[in-house]
């Protein structure tokens, strides 16, 4: 994929179609031709054009999408908006030094509690996760966070359903 990526390039072409271009390579394959891809369309200003089942291709690649389905436009719009509207729970797992009391947020629902760990579903529309994280900051010694969003294949499935497809 990488020659022929480099062949399409030999005439300096201002928009670059691409379909499927890390199908089949390895993982550190996969970062280098992306990190590629990235490099000629900020430096080059060449516009890619790029059709993948690759969801992490998406992730890393696209600042729109556009989804078709049964040849008809399901969407035309950026990750973040998408991301926005289709996500509205995150998951926050808090490390902490000591065993913890019950703890009760407004927004949010234990998912794994144990006496070094809480994973609980933050609502976002009810609650920010920075807020959650410093209600419990307040409270007790943390060591670690993170924070899950849900995975854009699921975004996408929920969309084909919306969509019928």
């Amino acid at each position: 994929m990488r020659c022929e990526i480099a062949a399409s390039l030999l005439h300096s072409p201002k928009i670059l179609f691409l379909d499927e271009p890390t199908i089949g390579l390895d993982a550190v394959s996969k970062i280098a031709v992306r990190n590629f891809i990235k490099t000629i369309n900020k430096e080059k200003k060449v516009t890619v054009i790029l059709t993948t089942h690759d969801m992490n291709d998406i992730e890393a690649l696209a600042d729109r999408i556009i989804l078709i389905g049964k040849g008809r436009l399901l969407l035309d719009g950026n990750l973040t908006d998408l991301k926005n509207k289709y996500v509205t729970h995150k998951t926050l797992t808090v490390y902490f030094a000591e065993s913890h009391e019950d703890i009760d947020i407004e927004g949010t629902t234990i998912l794994f509690k144990s006496k070094e760990r809480l994973s609980v579903s933050v609502d976002l529309n009810k609650i920010k996760v920075s807020e959650v994280i410093g209600l419990l900051s307040n409270k007790l010694d943390i060591i670690d966070v993170s924070v899950d969003s849900r995975p854009i294949e699921e975004i996408i499935v929920d969309l084909y359903k919306e969509y019928q497809i």
